[in-house]
């Protein structure tokens, strides 16, 4: 998996409490254009996600098994592999899965898979976001 890349206000964020990454819930969207790191939240880049339908649903799905764990004054924030499966249609375009704070719509940071990804709906292809050791990111 590429490395996570955050999002230029994410940690401000954090530090001001618009978001709780213990109790909110994080959701990850698809899409094919390119996140710009000074964007801020979902609404900035929520005309560009993939469309509703064959397997995908607007808003992306919840994440699962997010955990905060702080070992030697870092926070390791992990989460498992999130799962697409195509269905009736191809599902697609897409290069980049972003993940945010569905509660309060900031964004947190992007995996680009490096070029563009359709999953073929008549053979039930499947895409699968995997935070590398689980770990979504780490902050020193």
């Amino acid at each position: 998996m590429p490395a996570f890349q955050k999002f230029n206000l994410f940690v401000d964020d954090l530090v001001k409490k618009v978001l709780n990454l213990g109790t909110d819930t994080i959701k990850v969207m698809l899409t094919n254009t390119a996140p710009v790191a000074t964007n801020h939240l979902y609404s900035d880049i929520s005309a560009n996600e993939l469309a509703n339908g064959n397997g995908y649903t607007t808003g992306g799905p919840t994440v699962t098994g997010v955990a905060l764990t702080n070992t030697a004054g870092e926070e390791i924030m992990s989460a498992n592999a999130t799962t697409w499966t195509s269905n009736t249609g191809n599902m697609g375009p897409f290069q980049y899965a972003v993940y945010y704070d569905a509660a309060t719509g900031t964004l947190i940071g992007w995996y680009d898979n490096g070029s563009a990804i359709t999953l073929n709906g008549v053979n039930g292809d499947t895409f699968t976001v995997t935070p590398s050791s689980s770990q979504l990111f780490t902050l020193q």
